[in-house]
């Protein structure tokens, strides 16, 4: 597990106290998360791109087309700002000053490295395949020689990473806590709905056990 230090980059000054570092809670915001924004220049231009993602020790992996802008722009070692943010609630307060969101997220600092080892790779896939649907992977048909060459998987480290959150009531003025509004906050979740079968699924596979995903 690599450092939980913060850098200079990585230093939470906005709100300073809700910033952590530590990688127990790092790994937890990554491991229940499932999609990132990869941010990244392409000359003067900066780009932001949501993408799926998943951590393995000490890295995240990112994947996607050979084609993919994104994966050309950083395959080959180009800078990185990785973000994953998670909403637990709309924080309503008594002024609209003081209205916020309750919400934990990580902020990872670095340079991708790409993934060209196939075992790595297809692990890597695995990995990817599992994080949302548990033992998927063990199920389906696995990647053929030609999909593995279309796909390129890229790894970031997490050494330079950080985490942010807020959690609880809003913070009101005294003064304004007469006023004569609701206040307090209103959880969220993301939540699995009833599972849609294919069409042409056979019938004696429409049954989906909605438990086997990743509570988020």
């Amino acid at each position: 597990m690599t450092s939980g230090a913060p850098t200079n980059r990585t230093t939470v000054i906005r709100v300073p106290e809700r910033g952590r570092y530590d990688r127990a809670t790092i790994d937890a915001i990554l491991d229940q998360g499932f999609v990132c924004h990869v941010a990244f220049a392409l000359g003067d231009q900066p780009y932001a791109i949501p993408t799926g993602y998943v951590r393995s020790g000490d890295e995240i992996f990112v994947h996607g087309s050979a084609a993919s802008r994104m994966i050309r722009a950083i395959e080959g070692g180009g800078a990185v700002c990785v973000t994953v943010t998670l909403v637990d609630g709309l924080v309503l307060a008594r002024s609209a000053f003081h209205h916020s969101i309750n919400y934990r997220s990580v902020v990872i600092l670095g340079r991708a490295r790409l993934v060209s080892d196939v075992s790595e790779k297809t692990e890597a896939l695995r990995c990817f395949t599992n994080h949302v649907v548990e033992n998927r992977w063990e199920e389906v048909r696995k990647p053929t020689a030609q999909e593995l060459k279309a796909t390129t998987v890229v790894a970031i480290s997490l050494a330079e990473s950080s985490a942010k959150t807020r959690s609880g009531p809003p913070n009101d003025d005294e003064a304004d806590k007469a006023w004569p509004v609701w206040a307090g906050v209103i959880p969220l979740r993301v939540e699995a709905l009833a599972p849609v079968p294919a069409e042409d699924l056979s019938a004696s596979l429409a049954g989906f056990d909605v438990i086997r995903l990743k509570r988020r």
